[in-house]
């Protein structure tokens, strides 16, 4: 694979083109990282409303039937349910790893195995989130294993 840069001063907005013989696998992949740049959810603290970047939401997570956003800095709650943010960002790098998170793949840091069945996943800023052992098998099938 290629990688080409090339600067514009004039360039209003910034294009990225994919070139290539067939849409495989590998250019799915690589549309779907680039597609999480673009994609903005809402997300509520301190009584106002943020507006974040897809690829800035390290996981999100249920507690008490609300729904929160955790950043590498900050914790966001927002109104949509675990299921809709699941929806709107099935074409990106999240995946489900239990009945109330979802992840982003993209900050994944570390996996483990851990008792049960389950999987302790560490994200990029130490966190650890527990994998339930019904969705071990997606987490192993992202890593391709």
């Amino acid at each position: 694979m290629k990688i080409r840069i090339c600067e514009d001063p004039a360039c209003a907005d910034t294009e990225v083109v994919v070139r290539c013989r067939q849409l495989d696998d590998t250019a799915l992949s690589l549309l779907a990282r680039l597609r999480v740049y673009d994609a903005k959810l809402t997300g509520e603290r301190d009584g106002a409303t943020y507006i974040l970047a897809a690829a800035d939401v390290l996981y999100a997570d249920t507690a008490d039937k609300k729904t929160f956003l955790y950043t590498a800095d900050a914790v966001y709650e927002t109104p949509l349910r675990l299921y809709e943010l699941e929806e709107q960002l099935a074409a990106r790098d999240f995946v489900r790893a239990g009945k109330s998170v979802l992840l982003n793949f993209a900050h994944v840091a570390a996996l483990r195995p851990d008792f049960g069945g389950r999987m302790r996943v560490t994200m990029s800023n130490g966190e650890v989130v527990v994998a339930s052992r019904q969705y071990v098998p997606a987490l192993k099938a992202k890593l391709g294993l």
